[in-house]
């Protein structure tokens, strides 16, 4: 269930006790709230939870504007719940995000929010969130605390400072929202809406190790234990292309959504995994890094977005 802004790189208070300090990009409390609620990752998480809602209209048979409300309610209890879980993520890491760049700014670092107001604010979004989903099943609200337990106690409170397994725990949590969405259709999970948690589980850790080599020195300096920091680009670049791999069957079990779907499918696997192929023994490992990552945002954008149109012919 979790990109940030690059701002100014003045200098930034280090404990919690500090005030912030004058920079020269200023932030209003508005924009200081979608930061700490990262909406870039609410954003991108709604796009498969509708995906996954969509298609459960559509394969028992309902009427989305029919079920306007329930679609009203899955996406308000998906964006709150995410956000809570975003929330909690920052204020657990509010002692380590000021050695990286993209997150010394947030106003968890700066103090522009205190420690117990996050707390507060992220509790908050995540029971408003869970009454939302109940308000669809039971089945998504206890999905929804999976999420939320997967991303801030196993990822952020365990793994994510101790192993480089890290990055595959935290996919779990990215990968529930479209079963989320599905369950508030149709509690009982269709074969689909468990090959959409598996898309969703095997995209991210290519995609987040892509990005953790970019960031590799970031990751060093607050002593996170990512797979390039730990073991090298050699072996993360490996591990990227063999999670790639692992998508190429996938769309074979979405073939209810027809021919067009699967071809465009499998050229987005194959093109992904030539890609990497391509720059794989080049010597600007960053370069192909950044290549990879750029892939992997549009990849799952288009793949979604598909699977949506295909229904609709």
């Amino acid at each position: 269930m979790a990109n940030s802004r690059t701002i100014d790189e003045a200098s930034v208070p280090t404990s919690e006790h500090e005030g912030p300090q004058s920079n020269a990009y200023e932030t209003t409390v508005w924009q200081d709230f979608l930061a700490l609620i990262k909406v870039g990752i609410i954003n991108s998480n709604l796009i498969t939870a509708f995906t996954g809602l969509w298609l459960a209209f559509h394969f028992t048979g309902q009427s989305f504007l029919q079920n306007w409300d329930i679609a009203l309610f899955t996406l308000l209890g998906t964006s709150f719940v995410i956000a809570g879980s975003c929330s909690l993520n920052n204020y657990i890491d509010r002692d380590i995000d000021h050695l990286m760049e993209r997150t010394k700014l947030r106003p968890t670092v700066t103090g522009r929010f205190n420690a117990k107001r996050v707390l507060m604010i992220g509790i908050l979004l995540t029971i408003i969130g869970t009454g939302f989903l109940l308000a669809t099943t039971l089945m998504a609200a206890v999905i929804g605390l999976v999420g939320v337990f997967t991303y801030v106690v196993l990822y952020t409170m365990w793994s994510k400072r101790q192993y480089t397994i890290n990055t595959v725990i935290g996919s779990i949590s990215g990968a529930v929202p479209p079963l989320i969405g599905w369950a508030a259709v149709d509690p009982n999970l269709h074969m689909v809406a468990w090959v959409l948690f598996m898309i969703m589980f095997i995209w991210q850790p290519p995609h987040f190790l892509a990005l953790a080599m970019k960031r590799c020195e970031e990751y060093r300096a607050a002593g996170i234990p990512m797979l390039p920091v730990v073991h090298g680009f050699k072996m993360t670049k490996r591990q990227i292309m063999i999670w790639i791999a692992c998508l190429l069957p996938l769309p074979f079990y979405l073939y209810s959504l027809g021919t067009v779907f699967l071809i465009l499918a499998t050229l987005l696997n194959v093109g992904w995994l030539a890609l990497g192929i391509k720059g794989y023994k080049s010597t600007d490992e960053i370069k192909w890094s950044t290549s990879m990552f750029v892939y992997s945002l549009n990849y799952l954008t288009i793949l979604f977005v598909a699977m949506i149109v295909a229904t609709l012919f």
